[in-house]
């Protein structure tokens, strides 16, 4: 299978599956977080399939977890300021950057970065026939 076949399989899966965690943590969704979870799931993946196993995996999902956040933040000001079609507002949350990211939720991130790039390893080994995942701790 070409590599770009796989990364379309995976984007899309990284789509369903946050669409998945949000409908279950909020009860809802919107197309534009499939769209923003299918992209952000290229360069997680690319990342991730280029890192040595022995980088711990706290860090790459830290790392994971900040790309998140700033792609949250880079959506929230397009699509809730610029285009104003409130899909979310922290504005009442501690920590909060302009009602787009806070604190709460970039540590949601990194749990969510760490559990996608262990699914993303296991789908590669399972689906692709890649190399079993293992992993470092520290």
């Amino acid at each position: 299978m070409k590599r770009w076949q796989k990364a379309l399989i995976l984007s899309l899966m990284g789509g369903d599956l946050y669409c998945m965690v949000e409908l279950i943590w909020r009860g809802h969704t919107h197309w534009s977080m499939f769209l923003l979870a299918a992209v952000l799931s290229l360069p997680l993946d690319l990342a991730n399939e280029h890192m040595a196993w022995e980088r711990p995996l706290w860090l790459q999902a830290l790392m994971g977890g900040g790309v998140i956040t700033l792609a949250e933040l880079g959506a929230g000001l397009i699509l809730n300021v610029w285009l104003k079609l409130d899909i979310w507002d922290y504005s009442r949350l501690p920590g909060n950057l302009w009602g787009q990211v806070c604190l709460k939720y970039a540590l949601f991130w990194v749990v969510l970065a760490g559990t996608a790039i262990v699914l993303f390893d296991w789908m590669r080994h399972w689906l692709f026939h890649e190399e079993r995942p293992h992993y470092r701790w520290i």
